[in-house]
């Protein structure tokens, strides 16, 4: 293991001080954008417009053609705050349309397609015991992942700037603590309240989301398959979690209309490249997006 584990109580001040260091050494990239809210099925929808998302894609599109390198392998020195756990690492998002978003990677290679298991969530509660955030996983490129090398996301629910502090917090409040399926929700899904206070142990808490995640494969129909002695995905899925609930929602398509759609759009909150699109969804009502794309 690194000697740069971030110790409990620092990340969130590691995280201010390596995303100004990686600004002011051009390797930190926010992508600006304006917001819209728009009410649709009880949610109130936060929708940004990023005009230049066009840059992420020709920078991307040059890594790519550049031997197809891994970018977290390793990860760039001026984007990682450091160890979060022996297993992952905590690396800022290079490209970011919020800011202070975190990617917590594998330290060794594994493919995004396998099963989440105890390490990844418990790396994840690491995270989320420094502050309020939004943690979530894209299962494959159907659900937005766009690097195969696995790693999950934090978001700070400051960024949502919103109260409650994300549109689908309303709709999952009766949820139980069993999975189960929320009724306000009209997308395909399957949910479960969490004990507000066991983030504070991220090993417990690991250990019950981790339960709860494989009965919610179960339940969708997404059990695991095993090759050659490790665990995949049956099927794409988008997992999003906070303190106080788990969410698992299983993907028929990445998008709606040439709209891509990642886990932060199951939270509500979705992101366009240009008015036209922004019109696109005002006219469908952006929960036809979600029902669209849910499995």
């Amino acid at each position: 293991m690194s000697d740069t584990l971030i110790q409990p109580g620092t990340l969130w001040e590691s995280i201010l001080d390596r995303s100004e260091a990686a600004i002011a050494a051009g390797k930190l990239h926010t992508i600006a954008t304006r917001r819209t809210r728009i009410e649709d099925g009880g949610m109130r929808f936060s929708i940004r417009i990023a005009e230049n998302l066009r840059r992420k894609a020709e920078e991307t599109a040059g890594r790519e053609t550049r031997e197809r390198a891994d970018p977290f392998l390793p990860p760039e020195a001026e984007l990682t705050a450091g160890d979060i756990s022996a297993s992952h690492r905590a690396v800022l998002n290079k490209f970011n349309v919020v800011e202070h978003h975190l990617l917590i990677v594998t330290r060794e290679f594994e493919e995004q397609e396998q099963v989440l298991n105890r390490a990844d969530f418990e790396a994840l509660w690491m995270a989320m015991r420094e502050y309020p955030a939004l943690g979530f996983y894209n299962g494959g490129t159907i659900a937005g992942a766009s690097q195969r090398h696995k790693h999950l996301q934090a978001v700070p629910l400051s960024a949502f700037e919103g109260a409650p502090a994300l549109p689908v917090d309303p709709l999952l409040e009766s949820s139980p603590a069993e999975p189960s399926i929320a009724s306000g929700l009209p997308f395909r899904h399957c949910a479960a309240r969490l004990d507000p206070e066991q983030f504070r142990s991220p090993s417990r808490a690991a250990l019950v989301t981790y339960g709860l995640y494989r009965e919610m494969l179960e339940q969708l129909g997404l059990p695991p398959l095993t090759r050659e002695g490790t665990e995949f995905q049956s099927g794409p899925y988008n997992l999003l979690m906070t303190r106080e609930w788990l969410m698992v929602v299983p993907r028929r398509c990445e998008h709606w209309d040439a709209i891509s759609i990642n886990a932060l759009g199951f939270a509500g909150s979705l992101f366009v490249q240009n008015q036209a699109e922004l019109e696109k969804i005002r006219e469908a009502g952006p929960m036809t997006l979600l029902k669209s794309a849910a499995g």
